[in-house]
């Protein structure tokens, strides 16, 4: 039988699947940087008070990106190819999930409802961002080699999740109420195909790499479907509902740095 440490431990112990582990992190946290700090300089005049909240969010993704691309250089290996049907950011994109990169690439401010988009958007996707590492955290939070940026990059995904929320409770009280509860459902409900669909395909590649029995791969892809199913019916829910952080301001101040990982 394996677990999901059992089966984290194997991918960590493998070269080959650590490098495509930490590319496909690393690629889908620079996009967030670049995504992030688009937003800040885009912002539009009535909201100018987010700008330097969004670009700690995307400083924090940037660093995240140079800690995984610092892993891989600490084992003496080079960032894989990302497989495109592993790229959770471009497919959420490509669903219409979020704001297409074709607006961010011009020069032209956002609108109140681009800024709501964004910020729902962010509510779905920090929320299995925060899932995934305080699973991480819980079961890796002191593995020797992979434990200190995990620890640090579930305290920065904990923050974000706390500033959506924060910031999505402020606009709502401002009357934009049924705007982002309708973009939040939208977004739960194309975010939760594309997890299974990108999970689905990781363990596929992962399962190759590391030549695990057709048994073995079956049962996995039978557990990303239950959990799928699961979230189709009911686990979506805690994607859209908002509450008021106990950690007020959380993106309040700089980035942190994390000279460890240079």
């Amino acid at each position: 039988m394996f677990s999901a440490r059992s089966l984290f431990q194997e991918i960590v112990d493998n070269d080959d699947s650590y490098r495509l582990f930490c590319s496909i992190a690393a690629s889908g946290e620079a996009q967030g940087g670049w995504e992030n700090g688009r937003i800040a300089a885009l912002m539009p005049s009535s909201l100018r008070y987010l700008a330097p909240k969004v670009t700690r969010h995307g400083a924090d993704e940037d660093k995240h990106g140079r800690i995984f691309q610092a892993l891989l250089r600490k084992r003496g290996l080079t960032p894989a190819e990302v497989p495109e049907e592993t790229d959770y950011t471009m497919l959420l994109e490509r669903r219409g999930i979020g704001l297409a990169h074709d607006k961010l690439r011009r020069d032209e401010p956002l609108t109140e409802l681009d800024v709501i988009t964004y910020l729902a958007h962010s509510r779905v996707t920090e929320q299995r961002a925060a899932d995934q590492m305080a699973m991480l955290n819980k079961r890796f939070g002191d593995h020797p080699e992979v434990g200190k940026a995990i620890r640090m990059i579930s305290h920065d995904e904990e923050n974000h999740l706390a500033y959506c929320h924060e910031e999505l409770l402020r606009l709502a009280h401002a009357g934009h109420g049924r705007t982002i509860q309708r973009i939040l459902h939208d977004c739960a409900r194309a975010e939760i195909v594309i997890y299974r669909d990108v999970s689905l395909a990781v363990m596929d590649h992962m399962g190759r790499i590391l030549k695990w029995p057709k048994g073995k791969s079956a049962a996995l892809a039978v557990g990303i479907r239950a959990m799928y199913g699961y979230e189709r019916l009911a686990g979506w829910r805690r994607m859209v509902s908002l509450r008021m952080p106990e950690q007020r301001d959380p993106l309040g101040g700089p980035a942190t740095s994390a000279p460890e990982f240079a």
